[in-house]
Protein backbone atom coordinates (compact mmCIF):
# COMPACT_ATOMS: atom_id res chain seq x y z
CA UNK A 1 0.00 0.00 0.00
CA UNK A 2 1.44 3.33 -1.39
CA UNK A 3 1.60 6.01 1.44
CA UNK A 4 -1.17 7.85 -0.22
CA UNK A 5 -3.42 5.07 -0.10
CA UNK A 6 -2.60 4.91 3.66
CA UNK A 7 -3.71 8.55 3.95
CA UNK A 8 -7.33 8.02 2.26
CA UNK A 9 -7.75 4.85 4.34
CA UNK A 10 -6.97 7.45 7.46
CA UNK A 11 -8.81 10.38 5.61
CA UNK A 12 -10.81 11.45 8.85
CA UNK A 13 -8.13 11.28 11.05
CA UNK A 14 -5.64 13.55 8.72
CA UNK A 15 -8.91 15.96 8.50
CA UNK A 16 -9.09 16.34 12.32
CA UNK A 17 -5.40 16.87 13.01
CA UNK A 18 -5.27 19.82 10.40
CA UNK A 19 -8.37 21.10 11.33
CA UNK A 20 -6.88 20.99 14.82
CA UNK A 21 -4.22 22.42 14.01
CA UNK A 22 -6.16 25.58 12.21
CA UNK A 23 -8.37 26.14 15.48
CA UNK A 24 -4.56 25.57 17.73
CA UNK A 25 -3.20 28.20 15.51
CA UNK A 26 -6.36 30.64 15.93
CA UNK A 27 -6.01 30.01 19.11
CA UNK A 28 -2.53 30.74 19.43
CA UNK A 29 -2.22 33.57 17.85
CA UNK A 30 -4.38 35.50 20.65
CA UNK A 31 -0.72 34.92 23.04
CA UNK A 32 1.70 35.46 20.42
CA UNK A 33 4.20 38.52 21.53
CA UNK A 34 3.24 41.51 19.11
CA UNK A 35 6.07 43.82 18.19
CA UNK A 36 7.59 45.86 15.35
CA UNK A 37 10.49 43.73 15.24
CA UNK A 38 11.68 40.68 16.18
CA UNK A 39 13.00 39.20 19.16
CA UNK A 40 16.96 39.85 18.13
CA UNK A 41 19.77 40.45 20.90
CA UNK A 42 22.39 42.37 19.32
CA UNK A 43 25.84 41.63 20.54
CA UNK A 44 26.62 44.75 22.01
CA UNK A 45 26.56 46.58 25.89
CA UNK A 46 26.67 50.13 26.49
CA UNK A 47 28.26 51.23 29.66
CA UNK A 48 27.10 55.11 30.17
CA UNK A 49 29.57 56.50 33.03
CA UNK A 50 28.59 60.15 34.65
CA UNK A 51 31.33 61.74 36.79
CA UNK A 52 30.01 65.95 37.03
CA UNK A 53 31.76 68.69 35.35
CA UNK A 54 34.76 67.53 34.78
CA UNK A 55 36.86 68.54 31.55
CA UNK A 56 36.35 65.92 28.59
CA UNK A 57 40.72 65.14 29.10
CA UNK A 58 40.43 64.57 32.78
CA UNK A 59 37.55 62.56 32.19
CA UNK A 60 39.37 60.35 29.71
CA UNK A 61 42.45 59.69 31.92
CA UNK A 62 40.42 59.00 35.31
CA UNK A 63 37.06 57.43 34.02
CA UNK A 64 36.95 56.08 30.64
CA UNK A 65 40.56 54.62 30.34
CA UNK A 66 40.31 52.58 33.29
CA UNK A 67 36.81 51.30 32.93
CA UNK A 68 37.89 50.04 29.04
CA UNK A 69 40.78 48.34 30.57
CA UNK A 70 38.35 46.37 33.22
CA UNK A 71 35.84 45.84 30.52
CA UNK A 72 38.33 44.44 27.82
CA UNK A 73 39.50 41.56 30.29
CA UNK A 74 35.76 40.07 29.84
CA UNK A 75 36.01 36.78 27.28
CA UNK A 76 34.16 37.06 24.23
CA UNK A 77 34.99 41.14 23.85
CA UNK A 78 36.01 41.97 20.16
CA UNK A 79 36.35 45.60 20.20
CA UNK A 80 35.68 48.65 22.13
CA UNK A 81 34.51 52.02 21.23
CA UNK A 82 34.09 55.15 23.68
CA UNK A 83 32.66 59.11 23.24
CA UNK A 84 34.03 61.15 25.91
CA UNK A 85 32.46 64.51 26.77
CA UNK A 86 32.55 66.86 29.43
CA UNK A 87 31.27 64.82 32.48
CA UNK A 88 30.07 61.72 30.66
CA UNK A 89 31.41 58.77 28.86
CA UNK A 90 30.03 56.35 26.85
CA UNK A 91 31.46 52.85 26.23
CA UNK A 92 29.47 50.35 23.60
CA UNK A 93 31.78 47.27 24.41
CA UNK A 94 31.08 44.46 20.67
CA UNK A 95 30.75 40.78 20.94
CA UNK A 96 30.45 38.11 18.45
CA UNK A 97 27.29 37.21 17.46
CA UNK A 98 25.84 34.14 19.49
CA UNK A 99 27.45 35.03 22.86
CA UNK A 100 24.70 35.32 26.14
CA UNK A 101 23.81 38.66 25.94
CA UNK A 102 22.84 38.81 29.45
CA UNK A 103 25.65 37.01 30.92
CA UNK A 104 27.82 39.56 28.88
CA UNK A 105 25.78 42.48 30.54
CA UNK A 106 25.79 41.05 34.11
CA UNK A 107 30.08 41.01 33.40
CA UNK A 108 30.19 44.27 32.40
CA UNK A 109 28.57 45.68 35.50
CA UNK A 110 30.60 43.31 37.56
CA UNK A 111 33.98 44.84 36.07
CA UNK A 112 32.96 48.22 36.49
CA UNK A 113 31.28 48.04 40.47
CA UNK A 114 35.30 45.93 41.18
CA UNK A 115 37.09 49.46 40.01
CA UNK A 116 34.14 52.05 41.14
CA UNK A 117 36.05 52.46 44.38
CA UNK A 118 39.46 53.85 42.74
CA UNK A 119 37.11 55.88 40.29
CA UNK A 120 36.08 59.88 41.11
CA UNK A 121 34.19 60.52 44.11
CA UNK A 122 30.62 60.59 42.68
CA UNK A 123 30.74 58.48 39.39
CA UNK A 124 27.58 56.66 38.64
CA UNK A 125 27.33 53.99 35.58
CA UNK A 126 24.54 52.93 33.86
CA UNK A 127 24.82 49.15 31.26
CA UNK A 128 22.18 48.52 29.02
CA UNK A 129 22.19 45.41 26.25
CA UNK A 130 20.58 46.78 23.25
CA UNK A 131 17.74 45.52 21.67
CA UNK A 132 14.40 46.38 20.11
CA UNK A 133 13.03 47.23 23.94
CA UNK A 134 15.49 50.29 24.32
CA UNK A 135 13.37 52.19 22.42
CA UNK A 136 9.42 52.87 23.59
CA UNK A 137 6.90 51.47 23.02
CA UNK A 138 4.80 54.36 23.67
CA UNK A 139 5.17 58.25 24.58
CA UNK A 140 3.31 61.08 26.06
CA UNK A 141 3.61 64.99 26.50
CA UNK A 142 2.91 66.72 29.31
CA UNK A 143 1.97 70.57 28.74
CA UNK A 144 0.09 73.58 30.79
CA UNK A 145 -0.66 76.89 30.66
CA UNK A 146 -1.85 77.17 34.15
CA UNK A 147 0.82 74.84 35.74
CA UNK A 148 4.88 75.41 35.67
CA UNK A 149 7.82 72.25 34.67
CA UNK A 150 8.34 71.58 38.37
CA UNK A 151 4.57 70.35 39.12
CA UNK A 152 4.66 68.83 35.97
CA UNK A 153 7.30 66.86 36.48
CA UNK A 154 5.97 66.20 40.17
CA UNK A 155 3.26 64.89 38.51
CA UNK A 156 5.03 62.54 35.94
CA UNK A 157 7.39 61.20 38.65
CA UNK A 158 4.66 60.60 41.44
CA UNK A 159 1.57 60.16 39.82
CA UNK A 160 1.98 58.97 36.54
CA UNK A 161 4.97 56.52 36.58
CA UNK A 162 3.57 54.56 39.37
CA UNK A 163 0.16 54.12 37.68
CA UNK A 164 1.90 53.28 34.64
CA UNK A 165 4.13 50.72 35.95
CA UNK A 166 1.89 48.27 36.72
CA UNK A 167 0.39 47.83 33.39
CA UNK A 168 1.16 43.88 32.23
CA UNK A 169 4.30 43.66 30.12
CA UNK A 170 5.92 47.48 31.41
CA UNK A 171 9.89 47.56 32.03
CA UNK A 172 10.00 50.62 33.09
CA UNK A 173 8.70 54.12 32.72
CA UNK A 174 11.44 56.85 32.09
CA UNK A 175 10.42 60.96 32.80
CA UNK A 176 12.37 63.85 30.52
CA UNK A 177 11.99 67.24 30.90
CA UNK A 178 10.72 69.52 33.14
CA UNK A 179 12.19 71.18 36.22
CA UNK A 180 13.40 69.73 39.55
CA UNK A 181 12.01 72.38 43.13
CA UNK A 182 15.24 72.91 45.52
CA UNK A 183 15.88 75.97 47.82
CA UNK A 184 18.84 77.90 47.01
CA UNK A 185 20.68 79.20 50.05
CA UNK A 186 22.78 82.94 48.34
CA UNK A 187 25.42 83.21 51.19
CA UNK A 188 27.27 86.72 51.72
CA UNK A 189 30.56 86.15 52.02
CA UNK A 190 31.24 89.77 54.67
CA UNK A 191 28.81 88.00 57.16
CA UNK A 192 30.24 84.30 56.65
CA UNK A 193 34.05 85.63 56.91
CA UNK A 194 32.29 87.89 60.16
CA UNK A 195 31.56 84.87 61.62
CA UNK A 196 34.81 83.36 61.19
CA UNK A 197 33.08 80.20 59.08
CA UNK A 198 33.46 78.65 55.47
CA UNK A 199 30.93 77.45 53.37
CA UNK A 200 31.86 73.31 53.92
CA UNK A 201 30.92 74.27 57.63
CA UNK A 202 27.63 75.68 56.34
CA UNK A 203 26.95 72.90 53.97
CA UNK A 204 27.45 70.42 56.89
CA UNK A 205 25.06 71.72 59.57
CA UNK A 206 22.54 72.15 56.61
CA UNK A 207 22.86 68.41 55.65
CA UNK A 208 23.14 67.22 59.02
CA UNK A 209 19.90 69.44 60.15
CA UNK A 210 17.40 67.42 57.62
CA UNK A 211 17.74 64.08 58.17
CA UNK A 212 15.91 60.96 59.00
CA UNK A 213 17.75 58.25 60.85
CA UNK A 214 17.04 55.28 62.57
CA UNK A 215 19.47 55.66 65.98
CA UNK A 216 18.75 52.86 67.67
CA UNK A 217 16.24 50.28 69.61
CA UNK A 218 14.26 50.53 73.16
CA UNK A 219 13.12 47.59 74.74
CA UNK A 220 10.25 48.31 77.80
CA UNK A 221 7.44 46.20 78.56
CA UNK A 222 8.35 43.15 76.38
CA UNK A 223 8.19 45.19 73.62
CA UNK A 224 10.55 46.50 71.06
CA UNK A 225 10.85 49.71 69.69
CA UNK A 226 12.73 52.03 66.89
CA UNK A 227 14.28 54.82 67.57
CA UNK A 228 14.01 57.62 64.97
CA UNK A 229 15.70 60.81 65.19
CA UNK A 230 13.22 62.88 62.74
CA UNK A 231 15.12 66.32 61.91
CA UNK A 232 13.53 67.01 58.79
CA UNK A 233 12.17 70.56 57.48
CA UNK A 234 8.41 70.71 57.71
CA UNK A 235 8.00 74.44 56.79
CA UNK A 236 9.72 76.56 54.22
CA UNK A 237 10.74 79.24 57.50
CA UNK A 238 12.53 76.55 59.29
CA UNK A 239 15.28 76.26 57.05
CA UNK A 240 16.40 79.76 57.47
CA UNK A 241 16.35 78.54 61.51
CA UNK A 242 19.29 75.94 61.32
CA UNK A 243 21.82 76.65 63.96
CA UNK A 244 25.25 76.92 62.09
CA UNK A 245 27.15 77.05 65.34
CA UNK A 246 26.52 77.39 69.18
CA UNK A 247 29.05 78.43 71.73
CA UNK A 248 28.51 80.88 74.58
CA UNK A 249 28.95 83.74 73.06
CA UNK A 250 25.61 82.85 71.48
CA UNK A 251 23.87 81.05 68.37
CA UNK A 252 24.75 81.10 64.60
CA UNK A 253 21.76 81.00 62.54
CA UNK A 254 21.55 80.44 58.91
CA UNK A 255 19.37 83.49 58.61
CA UNK A 256 22.23 85.47 59.80
CA UNK A 257 24.76 85.14 56.97
CA UNK A 258 22.28 83.90 53.79
CA UNK A 259 18.99 83.94 52.30
CA UNK A 260 16.77 81.00 51.28
CA UNK A 261 14.83 81.50 48.32
CA UNK A 262 12.71 79.03 46.12
CA UNK A 263 14.46 77.91 43.28
CA UNK A 264 14.98 75.13 40.91
CA UNK A 265 17.76 72.94 39.35
CA UNK A 266 19.38 74.32 36.60
CA UNK A 267 17.80 73.63 33.41
CA UNK A 268 20.39 71.67 30.83
CA UNK A 269 17.69 70.16 28.81
CA UNK A 270 15.16 71.61 27.46
CA UNK A 271 11.99 69.77 26.47
CA UNK A 272 8.83 71.37 24.01
CA UNK A 273 5.88 69.62 22.78
CA UNK A 274 3.63 71.65 20.48
CA UNK A 275 5.13 75.18 20.65
CA UNK A 276 5.17 75.04 24.97
CA UNK A 277 8.08 73.38 27.75
CA UNK A 278 6.72 69.73 28.09
CA UNK A 279 7.40 67.34 29.96
CA UNK A 280 7.55 64.03 28.39
CA UNK A 281 7.01 60.48 29.87
CA UNK A 282 8.01 57.23 27.84
CA UNK A 283 6.96 53.42 28.56
CA UNK A 284 9.29 50.69 27.44
CA UNK A 285 8.61 47.01 27.45
CA UNK A 286 10.01 43.48 28.60
CA UNK A 287 11.79 41.60 25.83
CA UNK A 288 8.57 39.57 25.95
CA UNK A 289 6.29 41.90 26.02
CA UNK A 290 2.89 42.71 23.54
CA UNK A 291 3.39 45.58 22.11
CA UNK A 292 -0.20 46.43 21.22
CA UNK A 293 -2.01 44.78 24.42
CA UNK A 294 0.68 47.52 26.42
CA UNK A 295 -0.71 50.17 24.61
CA UNK A 296 -4.62 49.87 25.17
CA UNK A 297 -3.15 48.97 29.07
CA UNK A 298 -1.26 52.09 28.55
CA UNK A 299 -4.40 53.94 27.40
CA UNK A 300 -6.77 52.33 29.35
CA UNK A 301 -4.55 53.40 32.70
CA UNK A 302 -4.61 57.13 31.82
CA UNK A 303 -8.58 57.35 31.42
CA UNK A 304 -8.96 55.30 34.38
CA UNK A 305 -6.55 57.62 36.65
CA UNK A 306 -8.00 61.27 34.68
CA UNK A 307 -9.52 62.36 37.98
CA UNK A 308 -6.09 62.23 39.55
CA UNK A 309 -4.55 65.14 36.61
CA UNK A 310 -5.09 68.63 37.83
CA UNK A 311 -6.77 70.62 35.17
CA UNK A 312 -5.30 72.37 32.70
CA UNK A 313 -2.95 69.82 32.29
CA UNK A 314 -3.04 68.21 28.73
CA UNK A 315 -1.48 64.74 27.82
CA UNK A 316 -1.01 64.34 24.33
CA UNK A 317 0.84 61.16 22.60
CA UNK A 318 3.37 61.76 20.81
CA UNK A 319 4.95 58.39 19.38
CA UNK A 320 3.08 54.67 19.39
CA UNK A 321 4.52 51.76 18.19
CA UNK A 322 1.66 50.22 18.18
CA UNK A 323 -0.20 51.99 15.44
CA UNK A 324 2.84 50.64 13.13
CA UNK A 325 2.33 46.97 13.86
CA UNK A 326 -1.80 47.20 13.72
CA UNK A 327 -1.28 49.07 10.58
CA UNK A 328 1.23 45.86 9.47
CA UNK A 329 -1.70 43.55 10.54
CA UNK A 330 -3.82 44.97 8.39
CA UNK A 331 -2.55 44.83 5.43
CA UNK A 332 -1.52 41.39 6.12
CA UNK A 333 -4.93 40.28 6.88
CA UNK A 334 -5.82 42.41 3.27
CA UNK A 335 -3.02 40.86 1.18
CA UNK A 336 -4.58 37.25 2.72
CA UNK A 337 -8.32 38.45 1.95
CA UNK A 338 -7.83 39.62 -1.60
CA UNK A 339 -5.70 37.21 -2.81
CA UNK A 340 -8.40 34.45 -1.69
CA UNK A 341 -10.75 36.63 -3.42
CA UNK A 342 -9.12 36.76 -6.60
CA UNK A 343 -8.20 32.90 -6.45
CA UNK A 344 -11.37 31.92 -5.85
CA UNK A 345 -12.51 33.95 -9.22
CA UNK A 346 -10.01 32.80 -11.08
CA UNK A 347 -11.01 28.90 -10.28
CA UNK A 348 -14.35 29.57 -10.89
CA UNK A 349 -13.41 31.20 -14.01
CA UNK A 350 -11.02 28.46 -15.28
CA UNK A 351 -12.30 25.27 -13.12
CA UNK A 352 -16.39 26.23 -13.37
CA UNK A 353 -17.02 24.02 -10.20
CA UNK A 354 -17.63 25.60 -6.70
CA UNK A 355 -16.48 22.61 -5.06
CA UNK A 356 -12.80 22.97 -6.44
CA UNK A 357 -13.07 26.06 -5.45
CA UNK A 358 -13.91 25.92 -2.44
CA UNK A 359 -11.66 22.96 -1.40
CA UNK A 360 -8.43 25.26 -2.40
CA UNK A 361 -9.79 27.97 0.07
CA UNK A 362 -9.74 26.41 2.50
CA UNK A 363 -6.19 25.01 2.55
CA UNK A 364 -5.19 29.26 2.93
CA UNK A 365 -6.58 29.67 6.82
CA UNK A 366 -5.31 25.73 7.50
CA UNK A 367 -1.78 26.61 6.91
CA UNK A 368 -1.35 29.85 8.45
CA UNK A 369 -3.07 28.75 11.22
CA UNK A 370 -0.38 25.57 11.53
CA UNK A 371 1.98 27.84 10.58
CA UNK A 372 1.19 30.29 13.94
CA UNK A 373 1.29 27.18 16.14
CA UNK A 374 4.99 26.61 15.02
CA UNK A 375 5.67 30.16 15.64
CA UNK A 376 4.41 30.08 19.02
CA UNK A 377 6.64 26.34 19.70
CA UNK A 378 9.22 28.36 18.60
CA UNK A 379 8.34 31.70 20.86
CA UNK A 380 9.00 33.76 17.90
CA UNK A 381 6.55 36.99 17.53
CA UNK A 382 4.18 38.92 15.15
CA UNK A 383 6.22 41.61 13.70
CA UNK A 384 6.90 43.29 10.49
CA UNK A 385 9.29 40.46 9.38
CA UNK A 386 7.05 37.42 10.27
CA UNK A 387 3.89 39.44 9.17
CA UNK A 388 5.40 40.13 6.14
CA UNK A 389 6.13 36.42 5.52
CA UNK A 390 2.91 34.96 6.13
CA UNK A 391 1.85 37.97 3.69
CA UNK A 392 4.11 36.59 0.90
CA UNK A 393 3.36 32.87 1.49
CA UNK A 394 -0.51 33.22 0.31
CA UNK A 395 0.33 33.36 -2.95
CA UNK A 396 2.08 29.63 -2.98
CA UNK A 397 -0.15 28.26 -0.70
CA UNK A 398 -2.96 29.30 -2.93
CA UNK A 399 -0.34 27.71 -6.10
CA UNK A 400 -0.22 24.64 -4.41
CA UNK A 401 -3.67 24.14 -3.98
CA UNK A 402 -4.23 25.32 -7.28
CA UNK A 403 -2.05 22.96 -9.18
CA UNK A 404 -3.29 19.72 -7.11
CA UNK A 405 -6.67 20.81 -7.56
CA UNK A 406 -6.56 21.18 -11.45
CA UNK A 407 -4.67 17.97 -11.81
CA UNK A 408 -7.03 16.20 -10.25
CA UNK A 409 -9.96 17.35 -11.70
CA UNK A 410 -8.62 17.25 -15.25
CA UNK A 411 -8.04 13.66 -14.68
CA UNK A 412 -11.01 13.01 -13.20
CA UNK A 413 -12.75 14.08 -15.76
CA UNK A 414 -10.48 12.85 -18.46
CA UNK A 415 -10.58 8.99 -16.82
CA UNK A 416 -13.89 6.93 -17.52
CA UNK A 417 -13.15 3.80 -15.38
CA UNK A 418 -13.70 3.14 -12.22
CA UNK A 419 -15.02 5.89 -8.92
CA UNK A 420 -14.62 9.30 -8.81
CA UNK A 421 -12.81 8.33 -5.54
CA UNK A 422 -10.31 6.02 -7.22
CA UNK A 423 -9.55 8.32 -10.24
CA UNK A 424 -8.62 11.35 -7.21
CA UNK A 425 -6.21 8.87 -5.86
CA UNK A 426 -4.27 7.83 -8.78
CA UNK A 427 -4.53 11.43 -9.90
CA UNK A 428 -2.33 12.52 -6.03
CA UNK A 429 -0.71 9.95 -6.81
CA UNK A 430 0.78 10.72 -10.14
CA UNK A 431 1.36 14.23 -9.29
CA UNK A 432 3.48 13.60 -5.63
CA UNK A 433 6.74 14.21 -7.16
CA UNK A 434 6.09 17.34 -9.56
CA UNK A 435 4.37 18.99 -6.45
CA UNK A 436 7.27 17.52 -4.08
CA UNK A 437 9.79 18.90 -6.80
CA UNK A 438 8.16 22.69 -7.00
CA UNK A 439 7.66 23.35 -3.34
CA UNK A 440 10.88 21.90 -2.67
CA UNK A 441 12.87 24.54 -5.18
CA UNK A 442 10.67 27.20 -3.88
CA UNK A 443 11.65 26.46 0.02
CA UNK A 444 15.23 26.04 -1.06
CA UNK A 445 15.17 29.69 -2.29
CA UNK A 446 14.48 31.31 1.34
CA UNK A 447 16.36 28.95 3.15
CA UNK A 448 19.35 30.12 2.89
CA UNK A 449 17.89 33.83 4.64
CA UNK A 450 18.17 31.81 8.16
CA UNK A 451 22.05 31.28 7.86
CA UNK A 452 22.63 34.93 7.07
CA UNK A 453 24.92 36.74 9.80
CA UNK A 454 25.20 40.35 11.27
CA UNK A 455 21.73 42.21 11.68
CA UNK A 456 20.67 41.05 8.23
CA UNK A 457 20.52 37.62 9.11
CA UNK A 458 18.87 38.66 12.52
CA UNK A 459 16.25 40.11 11.05
CA UNK A 460 16.04 38.10 7.37
CA UNK A 461 15.93 34.78 9.97
CA UNK A 462 12.37 35.60 11.19
CA UNK A 463 10.87 35.44 7.71
CA UNK A 464 12.67 32.60 6.43
CA UNK A 465 11.85 30.61 9.07
CA UNK A 466 8.07 31.72 8.48
CA UNK A 467 7.89 31.48 4.60
CA UNK A 468 9.63 27.68 4.63
CA UNK A 469 7.43 26.80 7.43
CA UNK A 470 4.58 27.83 5.38
CA UNK A 471 5.79 26.64 2.42
CA UNK A 472 5.91 22.87 4.14
CA UNK A 473 2.97 23.45 5.62
CA UNK A 474 1.44 23.82 2.25
CA UNK A 475 2.95 21.28 0.40
CA UNK A 476 1.33 18.55 3.50
CA UNK A 477 -2.05 20.07 3.12
CA UNK A 478 -2.11 20.24 -0.95
CA UNK A 479 -0.31 16.44 -1.14
CA UNK A 480 -2.91 14.74 1.64
CA UNK A 481 -5.79 17.09 2.82
CA UNK A 482 -6.62 18.21 -0.97
CA UNK A 483 -7.06 14.87 -2.44
CA UNK A 484 -9.22 13.77 0.63
CA UNK A 485 -11.24 16.79 0.35
CA UNK A 486 -11.93 16.19 -3.62
CA UNK A 487 -12.41 12.78 -3.34
CA UNK A 488 -15.04 13.35 -0.65
CA UNK A 489 -16.55 16.71 -2.07
CA UNK A 490 -16.45 15.84 -5.89
CA UNK A 491 -19.42 13.49 -6.79
CA UNK A 492 -19.84 11.47 -10.72
CA UNK A 493 -22.22 14.60 -11.84
CA UNK A 494 -18.77 16.92 -11.11
CA UNK A 495 -16.98 15.14 -13.99
CA UNK A 496 -19.97 15.35 -16.42
CA UNK A 497 -19.90 19.05 -16.14
CA UNK A 498 -16.43 18.99 -18.12
CA UNK A 499 -18.75 17.50 -21.58
CA UNK A 500 -21.77 20.05 -20.76
CA UNK A 501 -18.64 22.81 -20.60
CA UNK A 502 -17.41 22.14 -23.53
CA UNK A 503 -20.02 21.80 -25.97
CA UNK A 504 -20.77 25.25 -24.51
CA UNK A 505 -17.22 25.71 -25.34
CA UNK A 506 -17.26 24.57 -28.88
CA UNK A 507 -20.75 26.26 -29.40
CA UNK A 508 -19.12 29.71 -29.03
CA UNK A 509 -15.77 29.23 -30.70
CA UNK A 510 -18.01 28.44 -33.82
CA UNK A 511 -20.38 31.60 -33.46
CA UNK A 512 -16.44 33.08 -33.10
CA UNK A 513 -15.62 31.73 -36.41
CA UNK A 514 -18.31 32.28 -38.52
CA UNK A 515 -18.16 36.08 -37.52
CA UNK A 516 -14.60 36.01 -37.85
CA UNK A 517 -15.46 34.37 -41.88
CA UNK A 518 -18.17 36.91 -42.48
CA UNK A 519 -16.09 39.75 -41.52
CA UNK A 520 -13.40 38.55 -43.62
CA UNK A 521 -15.50 37.68 -46.64
CA UNK A 522 -16.78 41.74 -46.45
CA UNK A 523 -13.51 42.55 -45.84
CA UNK A 524 -12.58 41.26 -49.86
CA UNK A 525 -15.86 42.24 -50.58
CA UNK A 526 -14.90 45.86 -50.12
CA UNK A 527 -11.11 45.82 -51.54
CA UNK A 528 -12.24 44.19 -54.78
CA UNK A 529 -14.57 46.85 -55.38
CA UNK A 530 -12.02 49.82 -54.57
CA UNK A 531 -9.35 48.15 -56.91
CA UNK A 532 -11.80 48.39 -59.57
CA UNK A 533 -13.16 52.18 -59.43
CA UNK A 534 -8.80 53.02 -59.40
CA UNK A 535 -8.44 51.22 -62.15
Amino acid sequence: MSFTAWAHSHARSILFLLGTLALAGAVASFSLPVGLFPQVSFPRVRITLDAGDRPAEQMTVEVTTPVEEAVRAIPGVRNLRSTTSRGTSEISVNFNWGEDMVSAMLQCQSQVNKILPSLPSGTSFEVERMDPTVFPVIAYSLTSDSHSLIELRDLALYTLRPALSTVSGVARVSVQGGRVEEYRVTVDPDKLQSFKMTLAEVASALSASNVLVAVGRLEQYDKLYLVVSDTRFRKFDQIGHTVLRSTPDGVVLLDDIATVEHSAEPQWVRVTADGHDAVLFQVYQQPSGNTVEIARGIKAKLREIRKQIPDGVKIADWYDQSDLIIASEHSTRDAILIGMVLAAFVLLIFLRDWKVTLIAILTVPAVLGATIVLLYVLKMSFNIMTLGGMAAAVGLIIDDAIVMVEHIVRRVRGMREGDPRSRVLSAASEFTNPLAGSSAATIIIFTPLAFLSGVAGAFFKALSLTMAASLIISFIVAWLAVPILCANLLKRKDTEFEERGRRVQKRWLRIYAGHGRRRFHTGLHFAARDFARRN
